[in-house]
């Protein structure tokens, strides 16, 4: 007799999507500061990753869930991480940096550490937080401590469109309209399309890859901005459009391809 596969209804998948978004307790979240004036900072909440790993665990179960690295060239890590869901396992991955401390294994670590936190936004994981706009608070830059933390707002409750609220199947041979995009609307948004304009540019022979997000995350931080992409938020992610653009003219008009 052969075996049953066990079937996912909707109702379990928005039930698993909504128990992977939940917000996390507030003593869980920390904050971090994306730009220093004076005795002010900007203030970006985060979750350390055994918070990641212990909502993956509490909501999939200690063996519904696997992930795997590799450290690329640039001293980033890929994370790529699958998470089991009813018979199937379904993988998703990003890419974490190294942070600046001191200890070279200790920024080997938080890339690790990064990049597992950056694929499980993928899956839900802590992503309300990224919609948090950050706040100007009072910052010892002696001491590098918030003298007084902002308050979270009241995250929004994911809700998974019903099947009554699917858009509906377009006939065959139907043609679409070409998708267009305007400017990223979150640090995340930007980190995926700015490493696809990488690749991009990378497979032209425009640049080697990875050159691209070098000279704009070089230009963020020289502005005052964290190096992560995936925290920047308006101003910085104007900042990334403008330098992106400069490149990729400054590339195209040398005339020279990169072997």
């Amino acid at each position: 007799m052969a075996k049953q596969e066990k079937q996912i209804s909707e109702v379990d998948l928005n039930a698993l999507a909504q128990a992977l978004a939940a917000p996390f307790d507030p003593s869980e979240v920390k904050f971090k500061p994306q730009a220093v004036s004076g005795n002010r900072a900007l203030a970006v909440p985060f979750v350390d990753a055994r918070v990641v790993q212990d909502r993956l665990d509490d909501v999939l179960g200690v063996m519904g869930w696997q992930d795997s690295y590799e450290c690329l060239p640039d001293g980033a890590v890929l994370c790529r991480l699958r998470v089991r869901v009813g018979a199937e396992w379904i993988t998703k991955e990003d890419v974490g940096g190294q942070s600046e401390q001191a200890d070279e294994g200790d920024r080997r670590k938080a890339a690790f550490s990064d990049a597992l936190k950056r694929a499980a936004v993928k899956f839900g994981v802590g992503r309300y937080l990224y919609r948090f706009k950050p706040q100007w608070v009072d910052y010892d830059p002696h001491k590098r401590q918030f003298l007084k933390l902002p308050t979270l707002p009241a995250p929004t409750t994911l809700k998974l469109p019903t099947p009554e609220e699917q858009p509906t199947a377009k006939p065959r041979g139907a043609s679409s309209p070409t998708p267009t995009r305007g400017k990223p609307t979150t640090g995340l948004e930007l980190h995926k399309r700015l490493h696809e304009k990488d690749a991009q540019l990378a497979k032209e022979g425009v640049c080697q890859p990875g050159e691209l997000v070098k000279f704009v995350v070089a230009a963020g931080t020289q502005a005052g901005y964290d190096k992560e992409l995936a925290s920047w938020t308006g101003p910085a992610i104007d900042l990334a459009i403008e330098q992106t653009r400069q490149f990729e003219a400054s590339r195209r008009s040398s005339g020279k391809e990169v072997a």
